[in-house]
Protein backbone atom coordinates (compact mmCIF):
# COMPACT_ATOMS: atom_id res chain seq x y z
CA UNK A 1 0.00 0.00 0.00
CA UNK A 2 1.45 3.35 -1.07
CA UNK A 3 0.49 6.33 1.02
CA UNK A 4 1.72 9.85 0.61
CA UNK A 5 0.62 10.97 4.05
CA UNK A 6 -0.61 14.42 4.98
CA UNK A 7 0.98 17.52 3.47
CA UNK A 8 0.97 20.76 5.44
CA UNK A 9 2.49 24.01 4.28
CA UNK A 10 3.96 26.41 6.79
CA UNK A 11 5.28 29.40 4.96
CA UNK A 12 7.89 28.06 2.50
CA UNK A 13 8.57 24.82 4.32
CA UNK A 14 6.51 21.77 3.34
CA UNK A 15 6.03 19.31 6.18
CA UNK A 16 5.13 15.72 5.23
CA UNK A 17 3.50 13.77 8.05
CA UNK A 18 3.34 10.00 7.88
CA UNK A 19 -0.13 8.51 8.21
CA UNK A 20 -1.16 7.01 11.50
CA UNK A 21 -2.13 3.37 11.82
CA UNK A 22 -5.83 4.30 12.10
CA UNK A 23 -5.66 6.42 8.94
CA UNK A 24 -3.74 3.87 6.91
CA UNK A 25 -6.14 1.02 7.54
CA UNK A 26 -9.79 1.04 6.67
CA UNK A 27 -10.89 -1.60 9.19
CA UNK A 28 -11.20 0.80 12.17
CA UNK A 29 -13.55 3.00 10.13
CA UNK A 30 -15.65 -0.02 9.13
CA UNK A 31 -15.99 -1.16 12.75
CA UNK A 32 -16.86 2.38 13.83
CA UNK A 33 -19.68 2.46 11.22
CA UNK A 34 -20.92 -0.98 12.23
CA UNK A 35 -20.96 0.10 15.88
CA UNK A 36 -23.02 3.18 15.04
CA UNK A 37 -25.50 1.09 13.02
CA UNK A 38 -25.80 -1.50 15.81
CA UNK A 39 -26.45 1.23 18.42
CA UNK A 40 -29.21 2.73 16.25
CA UNK A 41 -30.75 -0.70 15.67
CA UNK A 42 -30.88 -1.51 19.41
CA UNK A 43 -32.30 1.96 20.17
CA UNK A 44 -35.05 1.52 17.55
CA UNK A 45 -35.96 -1.96 18.81
CA UNK A 46 -36.58 -0.69 22.35
CA UNK A 47 -38.09 2.71 21.38
CA UNK A 48 -40.53 1.84 18.59
CA UNK A 49 -42.97 4.60 19.55
CA UNK A 50 -40.34 7.23 18.67
CA UNK A 51 -39.58 5.78 15.21
CA UNK A 52 -40.61 8.05 12.31
CA UNK A 53 -41.57 5.11 10.08
CA UNK A 54 -45.00 3.63 9.42
CA UNK A 55 -45.85 -0.05 9.56
CA UNK A 56 -46.94 -0.29 5.95
CA UNK A 57 -49.44 -1.65 4.74
CA UNK A 58 -51.27 -1.69 8.08
CA UNK A 59 -50.66 2.05 8.54
CA UNK A 60 -50.88 4.39 5.57
CA UNK A 61 -49.61 7.91 5.24
CA UNK A 62 -52.31 10.52 4.80
CA UNK A 63 -51.38 13.00 2.09
CA UNK A 64 -52.65 16.56 1.96
CA UNK A 65 -55.51 17.75 -0.25
CA UNK A 66 -53.09 19.13 -2.88
CA UNK A 67 -51.44 15.74 -3.45
CA UNK A 68 -51.27 14.79 -7.14
CA UNK A 69 -51.78 11.05 -7.55
CA UNK A 70 -53.32 8.93 -10.31
CA UNK A 71 -55.24 10.59 -13.11
CA UNK A 72 -59.03 10.80 -13.27
CA UNK A 73 -61.17 11.65 -16.30
CA UNK A 74 -64.31 13.41 -15.07
CA UNK A 75 -67.72 12.58 -16.47
CA UNK A 76 -70.80 14.63 -17.35
CA UNK A 77 -74.15 14.19 -15.62
CA UNK A 78 -75.22 11.70 -18.29
CA UNK A 79 -72.14 9.53 -17.60
CA UNK A 80 -70.15 10.34 -20.75
CA UNK A 81 -66.55 11.51 -20.54
CA UNK A 82 -66.19 15.28 -20.27
CA UNK A 83 -63.05 15.43 -22.45
CA UNK A 84 -63.48 17.36 -25.72
CA UNK A 85 -60.25 16.01 -27.28
CA UNK A 86 -58.73 19.48 -27.55
CA UNK A 87 -55.24 17.96 -27.11
CA UNK A 88 -54.10 20.68 -24.67
CA UNK A 89 -53.20 18.16 -21.97
CA UNK A 90 -51.15 16.05 -24.40
CA UNK A 91 -49.42 19.14 -25.78
CA UNK A 92 -48.62 20.48 -22.32
CA UNK A 93 -47.29 17.16 -20.94
CA UNK A 94 -43.48 17.31 -20.50
CA UNK A 95 -43.18 13.50 -20.45
CA UNK A 96 -45.32 13.03 -23.59
CA UNK A 97 -47.23 10.23 -21.89
CA UNK A 98 -50.75 11.20 -23.01
CA UNK A 99 -52.11 9.91 -26.32
CA UNK A 100 -55.54 11.00 -27.57
CA UNK A 101 -57.42 9.84 -30.68
CA UNK A 102 -60.29 12.17 -31.55
CA UNK A 103 -63.44 11.55 -33.58
CA UNK A 104 -66.41 13.64 -34.66
CA UNK A 105 -69.51 13.27 -32.53
CA UNK A 106 -72.95 12.38 -33.97
CA UNK A 107 -74.48 15.28 -32.05
CA UNK A 108 -73.95 18.51 -34.05
CA UNK A 109 -73.63 20.58 -30.85
CA UNK A 110 -70.57 18.57 -29.83
CA UNK A 111 -67.54 19.15 -32.04
CA UNK A 112 -65.41 16.10 -31.19
CA UNK A 113 -64.76 13.58 -28.45
CA UNK A 114 -61.98 11.10 -27.62
CA UNK A 115 -62.43 7.56 -28.87
CA UNK A 116 -59.10 6.64 -27.25
CA UNK A 117 -57.45 8.41 -24.31
CA UNK A 118 -54.35 6.73 -22.89
CA UNK A 119 -51.89 7.75 -20.19
CA UNK A 120 -48.67 5.81 -19.70
CA UNK A 121 -48.30 6.10 -15.93
CA UNK A 122 -44.74 4.75 -15.98
CA UNK A 123 -43.64 7.72 -18.12
CA UNK A 124 -45.71 10.27 -16.19
CA UNK A 125 -43.87 12.58 -13.79
CA UNK A 126 -47.11 13.57 -11.97
CA UNK A 127 -46.48 17.28 -12.46
CA UNK A 128 -50.16 18.21 -12.88
CA UNK A 129 -49.65 20.24 -16.09
CA UNK A 130 -52.40 18.22 -17.81
CA UNK A 131 -54.82 19.13 -15.04
CA UNK A 132 -53.95 22.82 -15.30
CA UNK A 133 -54.12 22.88 -19.11
CA UNK A 134 -57.59 21.34 -19.39
CA UNK A 135 -60.18 24.08 -20.10
CA UNK A 136 -63.21 21.85 -19.40
CA UNK A 137 -62.14 20.24 -16.08
CA UNK A 138 -61.85 16.82 -17.72
CA UNK A 139 -58.49 15.74 -16.24
CA UNK A 140 -57.81 15.67 -12.54
CA UNK A 141 -55.09 14.22 -10.37
CA UNK A 142 -56.72 12.09 -7.69
CA UNK A 143 -55.60 10.96 -4.23
CA UNK A 144 -54.80 7.38 -5.28
CA UNK A 145 -51.14 6.50 -5.55
CA UNK A 146 -50.90 2.72 -5.18
CA UNK A 147 -51.06 0.95 -8.53
CA UNK A 148 -49.60 -2.55 -8.31
CA UNK A 149 -49.29 -4.68 -11.45
CA UNK A 150 -47.27 -7.61 -12.70
CA UNK A 151 -46.37 -6.24 -16.13
CA UNK A 152 -45.61 -2.84 -17.63
CA UNK A 153 -48.56 -3.04 -20.01
CA UNK A 154 -50.96 -2.72 -17.09
CA UNK A 155 -49.73 0.84 -16.50
CA UNK A 156 -51.12 2.25 -19.74
CA UNK A 157 -54.51 3.51 -18.58
CA UNK A 158 -57.37 3.85 -21.06
CA UNK A 159 -60.74 5.62 -20.77
CA UNK A 160 -62.27 2.75 -18.81
CA UNK A 161 -59.47 2.80 -16.23
CA UNK A 162 -59.32 6.61 -16.02
CA UNK A 163 -63.03 7.40 -15.79
CA UNK A 164 -64.88 4.28 -14.69
CA UNK A 165 -62.57 2.27 -12.42
CA UNK A 166 -64.29 0.68 -9.39
CA UNK A 167 -62.53 2.96 -6.88
CA UNK A 168 -64.31 5.98 -8.40
CA UNK A 169 -67.77 4.43 -7.82
CA UNK A 170 -69.23 5.35 -11.21
CA UNK A 171 -67.00 8.29 -12.10
CA UNK A 172 -66.21 11.73 -10.75
CA UNK A 173 -68.59 14.43 -11.93
CA UNK A 174 -67.11 17.69 -13.06
CA UNK A 175 -68.03 20.82 -11.11
CA UNK A 176 -68.36 22.72 -14.40
CA UNK A 177 -71.77 22.36 -16.05
CA UNK A 178 -71.97 22.37 -19.87
CA UNK A 179 -74.58 25.13 -20.02
CA UNK A 180 -72.62 27.33 -17.59
CA UNK A 181 -69.49 26.72 -19.63
CA UNK A 182 -71.18 27.70 -22.92
CA UNK A 183 -72.85 30.76 -21.36
CA UNK A 184 -69.52 32.03 -20.03
CA UNK A 185 -67.77 31.44 -23.36
CA UNK A 186 -65.45 28.66 -22.25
Amino acid sequence: MISTGKIETKGRVVVLKKPTVEGAWYLPAIFKGLGFTFRKMVYNIFNQKKMPTLNYPEEKYEYGPRFKGNHILTVKKDGSVRCTACMLCATNCPAQCIKITAAEHEDPTVEKYPIAYEIDVLRCVFCGFCEEACPVDAVRMGPEWQTPALSGGKFVYDIQQLAYRPQLKGGVQSVLDDHERLDSGI
